[in-house]
């Protein structure tokens, strides 16, 4: 590998800049509280480079190795990755969770494979494009609802078992499919959290003015799910 000063300074150029857009892809996933946040992605980018990098030019200076094809190390990375990717995705309940998660760590592979490269503009619009995909995108889809009705968690204080009898009958005839169901029991009584996926149209307060008026039963929204 060539040691000459300008080669060091842009073989650091390119590690800098792949750990900060992982980072910055990463940051997005943190807000919404996934376990791969800003650390794991900057990390997925950076380790892309620096393989990127060393299959470049790190075996070219290796007596006896002869020709060398720097996309077999790269090609590694792009299958390698998927079984990260695969550690993301858990089932939680009824849902699948985790896939645009494990879509961004494999995003952040290639955005890290184009620093690595030496291709800026390309891992700058693909960091780009990444983060508009799961933030702004995100909110758009949301708000048309074209997956069926916003997804909402909700944390039933129960004072009799049996009212959630008449928690279910709410939920029913307001058509809000019940996506997961955990119940605790302490000394205040039974807690139960739904995550719910509400109907088209956004039945939001109604539905949630209903439950609250149920005799023996306390509503406390929680944050809003995320599939993602």
């Amino acid at each position: 590998m060539p040691t000459d000063l300008q080669f060091q300074v842009d073989i650091s150029a390119r590690l800098v800049v792949a750990a900060v857009f992982g980072a910055m892809i990463g940051l997005e996933r943190e807000i919404h509280g996934h376990q791969a946040g800003v650390r794991t992605h900057m990390l997925v980018s950076l380790g892309s480079a620096i393989f990127t990098v060393l299959s470049i030019y790190g075996f070219h200076a290796v007596a006896g190795t002869g020709s060398v094809d720097p996309s077999r190390i790269s090609a590694q990375i792009v299958t390698g990755i998927g079984f990260l990717g695969a550690g993301a995705i858990i089932k939680f309940g009824m849902n699948v969770r985790g896939l645009t998660t494990a879509a961004s760590l494999w995003v952040v592979a290639a955005v890290g494979l184009a620093a690595g490269t030496g291709s800026y503009f390309v891992a700058a619009v693909g960091t780009a494009l990444a983060m508009l995909s799961l933030w702004p995108v995100h909110r758009l889809v949301a708000k048309l609802e074209l997956s069926g009705g916003r997804v909402v968690r909700v944390r039933l204080g129960l004072k009799k078992l049996d009212s959630f009898a008449a928690v279910s009958r709410v939920l029913l005839s307001n058509r809000v499919e019940i996506l997961s169901v955990q119940s605790e029991k302490s000394k205040g009584g039974h807690f139960m959290d739904l995550e719910l996926r509400l109907p088209v149209g956004g039945l939001d307060h109604k539905v949630l003015s209903e439950l609250g008026q149920l005799a023996g039963v306390e509503v406390e929204t929680m944050t809003a799910a995320e599939e993602a």
